[in-house]
């Protein structure tokens, strides 16, 4: 089985959930620009451009997870976690009228995930 980059806690699946209900096909967006920095961001599918400076990481809750490849560049060693905490923050994502908002958790990824993932060895 192929390692993931990227996982979402129950609290976080269950708050994306009510997001679909409410607003239909959703996209995660993680960009390191401005606002919350590099906090994942959801929106409507429709109100994201995606274009070559985007990359796939996988996805989480039925929902397409995206990262900007500058970003990319620094979390490419990195399994991350999509979860929420409590409090408003400064972007346009969906969730922050609902009073959370999206977080990452990060660990380095393993060497075999490395490996795999980055088809690269514990020798580099």
């Amino acid at each position: 089985m192929k390692p993931e980059r990227v996982a979402i806690t129950e609290k976080a699946a269950a708050l994306v959930k009510q997001l679909q209900e409410k607003h239909g096909e959703l996209i995660f967006h993680q960009s390191g620009g401005c606002c919350d920095g590099s906090a994942p961001m959801i929106f409507e599918k429709g109100d994201m451009y995606l274009d070559d400076s985007d990359v796939f990481l996988g996805q989480i809750a039925g929902v397409d997870y995206y990262m900007n490849k500058d970003q990319f560049e620094y979390w490419k060693h990195t399994h991350l976690t999509v979860d929420i905490t409590e409090g408003r923050g400064s972007s346009f994502s969906l969730e922050i009228p609902l009073g959370f908002r999206f977080i990452i958790q990060s660990r380095l990824l393993s060497d075999e995930e490395n490996a795999v993932l980055n088809n690269s060895s514990a020798d580099e």
